[in-house]
């Protein structure tokens, strides 16, 4: 299939960082883990992820399709703009890449370029009960656009934070 214009301008524009990394931790409900690096292994996920480096669906016994989630800090920053809370921290939303300077929910059905590896963005994330813990009314503010995505692992490579995001190709 031959982009459009349009793609073809969105994936040569969308660029940005990497603000934070963060595992999930041994036991849910625990704060997600910051790191400095991780390393994202083709069709397995994170392998810093002990909870979920390799999951197997249950009733296929393959790989979950679900490996990264990804969100952007400028649309954690107006979520708590709009509750008039304090900066919610990095990790809090329970996202693995957190990320600054590109419009991830504009990119999904794309490949990108996250440091060394590439993830194809599939489809936008269902926000989780837990971010009423954050503050009431956020998992419903979270939905239609306002909320992270989830990704696929096409190719290893390890991401640090600070490295370049970049989109590739519409799939």
């Amino acid at each position: 299939m031959v982009p459009t214009r349009a793609q073809k301008n969105l994936a040569d524009s969308a660029q940005g960082r990497v603000a934070s990394l963060h595992v999930h931790p041994q036991h849910s409900g625990d704060p997600f883990l910051p790191l400095p690096e991780i390393e994202l292994v083709a069709g397995k996920g994170i392998r810093e992820d002990i909870r979920y480096f390799n999951r197997k669906s249950k009733s296929s016994g393959q790989p979950t399709k679900r490996q990264v989630t990804l969100i952007e800090r400028e649309q954690i920053r107006e979520h708590s703009e709009a509750f008039g809370i304090a900066i919610i921290e990095p990790g809090v939303v329970r996202s693995n890449i957190e990320t600054t300077g590109i419009p991830l929910q504009h990119l999904v059905g794309y490949e990108i370029q996250v440091g060394e590896a590439v993830v194809f963005l599939y489809e936008p994330r269902t926000p989780c009960h837990q971010m009423e813990r954050i503050h009431p009314g956020l998992q419903q503010r979270m939905k239609d656009g306002k909320q992270g995505v989830l990704a696929q692992v096409i190719r290893s490579g390890h991401v640090r934070v600070g490295d370049p995001i970049k989109a590739l190709r519409k799939i």
